[in-house]
């Protein structure tokens, strides 16, 4: 045991090492929250039909990155499931201010929009839609279909 006249002087060092050490930790352990992919976690539990932890795992990696397109696409599925058909537009909307050529949300906002009747919007949604088509362009016929069929 070290015998000092002032004992400040113990102390001190002391402060600065604990100090220290509580920095390393708080870096290290905003270094491993960082590593957390909310949206791998998202679409695990929405394979599980988890949609409300899905929903928050999404809504957490949108926090995170805002423009992460695909997070979007997803919380409108899960909308569309609890049927909250506002929340799904919405986020198709968000979707395609990001990617306009996303075939994915194009498709679901196209089947929405002649499911409410706004065949004006559908049909020239599908026009871009067969434009920029390259993995669902089979899908083209049914839409136009569709319109037909309820346009008469």
């Amino acid at each position: 045991m070290f015998k000092l006249q002032n004992n400040l002087q113990i102390i001190l060092p002391m402060n600065k090492l604990l100090k220290f050490f509580f920095l390393i930790f708080i870096l290290f352990f905003s270094i491993s929250a960082s590593e957390i992919n909310f949206f791998e976690l998202g679409k695990v539990e929405f394979k599980k039909n988890n949609m409300e932890k899905a929903r928050l795992f999404f809504e957490k990696d949108i926090v995170r990155n805002p423009k992460n397109k695909d997070s979007y696409i997803y919380l409108a599925k899960i909308y569309k499931k609890q049927k909250n058909i506002d929340e799904f537009e919405k986020n198709l909307n968000t979707v395609l201010l990001l990617d306009p050529k996303n075939e994915e949300a194009l498709y679901f906002l196209i089947l929405q929009k002649i499911k409410d009747g706004d065949f004006d919007f559908a049909d020239k949604k599908v026009k871009i839609f067969e434009k920029v088509c390259s993995n669902m362009c089979q899908k083209t016929k049914e839409l136009k279909k569709k319109i037909k069929k309820t346009t008469g």
